[in-house]
């Protein structure tokens, strides 16, 4: 995974993470690679991995059993879906727009552009 400057790093993990349970990679109830585990496969500091974890333990995404490990909530998919689409109305959707009109893209224009993508 690449990193960029513009976000904490344990925060880029988590979206990260908030991808595959959208994309249901990882299912309610599944056990998730530990924090050693995902440190080492990212390659980040297990302090870094053990901050997104306890970040999606306080969204409710995951939950630990003590002494076995992290798992997927149960719920999460909808708590995942609802968060990144708060994320995107409230955040990115603004600028958008900004663009949009800094731009003067249309509507009208987005639509041929989504119905083109949708067609791929």
């Amino acid at each position: 995974m690449d990193f960029n400057d513009n976000k904490a790093i344990y925060l880029q993990i988590a979206d990260n993470f908030c991808e595959k349970i959208l994309l249901k990679e990882f299912s309610e109830n599944d056990r998730i690679p530990s924090v050693r585990d995902f440190a080492i496969s990212y390659e980040v500091n297990p302090n870094t991995v053990m901050r997104t974890y306890n970040f999606l333990q306080e969204k409710e995404i995951i939950y630990n059993k003590r002494g076995i490990g992290y798992f997927i909530a149960e719920g999460a998919y909808k708590k995942t879906l609802r968060i990144k689409k708060e994320e995107f109305l409230y955040n990115e959707l603004p600028n958008l727009f900004k663009t949009m009109k800094l731009l003067n893209i249309d509507l009208n224009e987005i639509s041929e552009k989504l119905k083109e993508f949708e067609n791929k």
